[in-house]
């Protein structure tokens, strides 16, 4: 390797910032979490934590009633709605939406097809894992579809975490920053809590979620960290200006 090369191997190398190598580690480790849990699941050794959660969030001898006074019910039951795909989908159109109106169209096209390829991503599991719905308490809410993972979980963290995730990019303060990816994590984990709750998933169904939907958020952040602009091109137009007066003062 020529002197050359082996500066220009060190210059992308160094590159990346000692976050985003410890992002890159977190994907590797989950990605190894979930491929674990999914082969437990399919041979049948996480039912009885399963059964042992389901039955204790219920009354004893009334399977069909749910732990708890009665409004924590509906108010469950308006949680897991926040996880639904016509309010997801009212929330990615609406960010994405501003987003374009804010002349920040790299960041909202991208996170609008990363939203998607989410929601497709977490449809091709369900059908490779076919695991069924848990029978074993009656179910709070209609469900029809697969079990394995939860629907709601991982594309409430898809969604909600890739949202916040993008969004914190444009944010100036860190303080919004934060708030903005604590408030995505924060919803994710209630409306996975809910699917639980309500009796319609297994507590691994919604743990793989939560893991697969996570990791998805997290690809895409470091995708766009990477390749992205954060800015709209008008700001970064100016700050290149700004830059250049402050270097001729």
């Amino acid at each position: 390797m020529s002197e050359v090369q082996r500066r220009g191997f060190l210059a992308r190398l160094t590159a990346y910032e000692p976050l985003t190598l410890i992002m890159l580690a977190s994907v590797a480790g989950g990605l190894f979490v979930l491929q674990r849990l999914t082969s437990e699941v399919l041979e049948g050794e996480t039912f009885r934590f399963d059964e042992t959660i389901l039955l204790a969030l219920r009354r004893p001898g009334e399977l069909g009633v749910p732990i708890g006074p009665g409004w924590l019910t509906h108010a469950v039951s308006d949680i897991t709605s926040l996880g639904g795909v016509t309010v997801l989908s009212l929330m990615t159109v609406l960010v994405t939406i501003y987003l374009l109106l804010d002349r920040r169209w790299p960041i909202a096209l991208f996170l609008f097809s990363s939203v998607l390829t989410g929601w497709l991503a977490s449809a091709t599991l369900k059908i490779l894992v076919a695991r069924p719905r848990p029978d074993i308490v009656p179910h709070l809410v209609e469900v029809s579809d697969l079990s394995f993972p939860s629907g709601h979980a991982m594309v409430s963290a898809v969604t909600y975490l890739t949202l916040g995730a993008l969004l914190a990019r444009t944010q100036r303060y860190p303080s919004t920053r934060i708030f903005v990816m604590g408030a995505g994590v924060f919803l994710a984990v209630i409306i996975g809590l809910s699917r639980i709750y309500l009796g319609v998933h297994y507590p691994t169904d919604v743990f793989a979620g939560w893991c697969a939907g996570a990791l998805w958020a997290l690809g895409c952040w470091l995708i766009s960290k990477r390749f992205i602009p954060s800015r709209a091109p008008d700001d970064a137009a100016e700050a290149e200006n700004g830059g250049g007066r402050q270097r001729d003062l």
